[in-house]
């Protein structure tokens, strides 16, 4: 293990640059930078579950209300039409948002960190296929930063296995028709050690969704989580929430689903109604959870800065857990 604080911010690093470099290299990814605010206006933050509040505030020079970004699923979709991005290019972010209704634990906390991406495809590429591609390039890039740490670290245990296991929502649903889904997903992360859940959002055939996504960025049909099971925390992990985006008409059809059709007249919905926008697929990635995972944490804490109960704090210390 690593032996202090100092020793694993050197570790992050490494994860991170590493990561990047793997990442931008498979997929073929340019960095670029990505905002930190959007205006309430403009219709591109994303609203999670429909539930959490964004941290929003008023601009005092313009008077414009502004929020702290949940994700950027929408951003980079315009981002790739303002910069003119060709055909199987895209980019990648450092995403950096607040989410101040999250209940925190070893994986979750208010700070999120997460890489963001997204890349061009045709209409006709918008499949299945497509898809898993697109997962397995992640997962050769996750693959190839834990061997380099493992290479650096000779006492991290690599928990990641050589491939990803696919199924989609339904069929998960009808191996555990009596479990809730996430209990369905830590079973199947656990038998098989990394999974690829396709298609969230969309209603099962026992009139539930696996869980639950915004109507505006990703097609329910064509996106999915990266799971990974972690021994040390007996935990299945999501790693990454990715997808193929809407067309005009699945935009309008979940819109309608989650009675939102008011946001078709923000400016991102009417560039996509329009037909101004390129058919992509993209997601994020979290920093501090693969580096958890990759450097054999046991609290997400041990790997990124942020606000923790203070029981929490004590509890871990007493187990010999120091907290950034």
């Amino acid at each position: 293990m690593l032996s202090n604080i100092l020793e694993t911010e050197i570790a992050i690093k490494l994860v991170k640059d590493t990561f990047e470099i793997k990442l931008a290299k498979n997929l073929e990814l340019v960095r670029v930078s990505a905002p930190l605010i959007v205006r309430n206006d403009s219709g591109l933050n994303d609203d999670l579950n429909g539930v959490e509040r964004p941290v929003s505030f008023d601009i005092l020079e313009t008077k414009v209300e502004a929020s702290i970004v949940h994700s950027l699923a929408k951003w980079k979709r315009l981002a790739l039409k303002r910069y003119n991005f060709p055909n199987h290019k895209g980019l990648y972010t450092d995403m950096n948002a607040i989410r101040r209704d999250e209940t925190t634990d070893e994986l979750h906390s208010i700070y999120v960190d997460q890489w963001d991406w997204e890349r061009t495809i045709l209409h006709q590429e918008r499949t299945i296929e497509t898809l898993k591609n697109n997962v397995k390039a992640i997962y050769k890039s996750i693959l190839q930063t834990q061997r380099k740490v493992c290479h650096r670290y000779k006492n991290i245990i690599n928990y990641f296995p050589k491939e990803v296991f696919f199924i989609t929502s339904q069929e998960l649903l009808d191996m555990y028709p009596t479990l809730t889904s996430k209990e369905r997903e830590y079973q199947i992360t656990k038998e098989k050690k990394a999974v690829f859940i396709i298609g969230i959002g969309n209603k099962l055939s026992n009139n539930e969704v696996h869980d639950n996504r915004a109507p505006d960025y990703d097609d329910w049909m064509l996106n999915g989580d990266l799971l990974v099971y972690y021994p040390p925390l007996d935990l299945a992990i999501e790693l990454s929430s990715m997808g193929i985006r809407v067309t005009e008409e699945s935009l309008v059809t979940q819109l309608k689903e989650k009675n939102c059709l008011h946001r078709l007249e923000y400016p991102f919905h009417k560039a996509l109604l329009n037909k101004e926008l390129p058919y992509t697929i993209g997601g994020g990635i979290g920093q501090s959870r693969l580096c958890l995972i990759m450097l054999n944490k046991r609290h997400i804490g041990e790997v990124q800065a942020s606000i923790w109960p203070d029981e929490m704090i004590e509890k871990y210390q007493k187990n010999n857990v120091e907290f950034l």
